[in-house]
């Protein structure tokens, strides 16, 4: 996997604005047991891909930093902090940097977390373009949902946390519903500890900020349906951001009997590396005339009408996006750190792998591009922001 090594954390740190960075990248090979590896072109066909895959990656000395390292560059909190904003509903456009922004004040059930990676989903598009602006808290908007980082203060009445804490989470409870003003893109964010949990201590900041919303959506939609150990499930889009953790999970804390996922032809290793059964290529084949039915349907695409047509009687599909078919039903997720916690263990001993794009973390200067790049819909697992500075 492609990623920045510690050269571009110290390149980023000499921008002058946004749109300024040095040419100067280093790049290393790295074994990485601790995420999903991904082919760098889902197009080229490369050597089978598994656990272990050799990748680039961000480099030890970010990965491994303690707490203590990353608390001890915040000596005395700003009043301001440079941050991504947009005080209308648009394009990419829209989206402006800004050193000046106010650091957001604390509630007594929240605490300040120093940003270090965030990461990017659909729902951050989506409340960007207006989609569900009726519910959306009032303008400008710092966006973002993830966030990985550091407690740098807390709240009078949060008991969990304390300063020097390394923590991940998605800092909107209610997706839809009044979510903050002040988001993850930036460098300090305040979120209730409730939405908060442990970073795993094995991940990275950056592998971290990859999975609050897109786990909790897959744990919730499995839930939701009802589904158990010796089920079958077909998740639609194995290879996204939702899709794959949902094959994860199914598989490893779920007890699915048989897993099955679609994506495109430069993928289908990935789908099997995570754990699906039968990997169907939908270029290619027409769920429709699929061999079997399943217990379960995951729709993280938008294929509702296709779904329903390879659900058993009596079982369950639950659609992310796009229209929904009866008996096919649709839910937004809550942000809960308990669930978190609850999967941290299947983090921690890597049975569940983050999957991050390879052409990402990119660097906060780059948040337009990144937002170009998902808005394509090919991204493969998470696109991830790191660094934050």
């Amino acid at each position: 996997m492609l990623t920045t090594t510690a050269a571009l954390t110290s390149t980023a740190s000499q921008l002058t604005s946004p749109n300024q960075i040095s040419p100067r990248f280093s790049f290393t090979f790295r074994e990485n047991n601790n995420r999903i590896a991904v082919p760098k072109s889902s197009t080229t066909q490369r050597s089978k891909l598994s656990v272990g895959f050799p990748a680039l990656r961000v480099s030890a000395s970010s990965r491994s930093a303690p707490a203590s390292a990353e608390a001890s560059k915040v000596t005395v909190l700003p009043s301001e902090m440079k941050a991504w904003v947009y005080g209308e509903y648009g394009g990419v456009d829209v989206l402006k940097f800004d050193t000046k922004v106010a650091v957001p004040e604390l509630l007594e059930d929240q605490v300040l977390v120093k940003v270090v990676a965030a990461a990017l989903n659909p729902v951050d598009f989506k409340r960007r373009q207006g989609k569900f602006k009726n519910t959306d808290s009032p303008l400008p908007t710092v966006p973002g949902y993830d966030v990985a980082g550091v407690v740098v203060k807390v709240g009078s009445k949060v008991k969990d946390f304390k300063e020097g804490d390394e923590v991940y989470g998605d800092i909107h409870e209610k997706a839809l519903e009044g979510p903050k003003q002040s988001g993850s893109l930036a460098e300090y964010t305040a979120v209730e500890e409730r939405l908060l949990a442990p970073k795993p201590k094995n991940l990275d900041f950056a592998e971290a900020a990859s999975l609050p919303l897109a786990i909790e959506t897959a744990y919730e939609g499995l839930e939701k349906t009802g589904f158990s150990a010796g089920k079958s499930l077909l998740v639609l889009n194995g290879a996204g951001g939702v899709g794959s953790l949902v094959i994860q999970l199914a598989k490893h804390v779920f007890g699915a009997s048989r897993i099955a996922a679609t994506s495109s032809t430069g993928k289908l290793e990935l789908l099997k590396s995570l754990g699906a059964d039968l990997a169907i290529d939908y270029t290619k084949e027409n769920l429709e005339e699929l061999p079997e039915n399943f217990d379960v349907v995951y729709d993280a695409i938008g294929q509702c009408d296709k779904a329903v047509k390879v659900v058993k009687e009596g079982g369950s599909v639950v659609a992310l996006t796009g229209a929904v078919t009866p008996p096919g039903f649709r839910f937004v997720v809550t942000s809960n750190g308990a669930v978190l916690k609850k999967l941290n263990p299947y983090l921690e001993t890597g049975k569940v792998k983050p999957v991050i794009d390879p052409k990402g973390p990119f660097p906060f200067s780059k948040l337009v591009e990144a937002f170009s790049y998902l808005e394509t819909n090919r991204a493969t697992g998470k696109v991830v922001i790191h660094p934050i500075e």
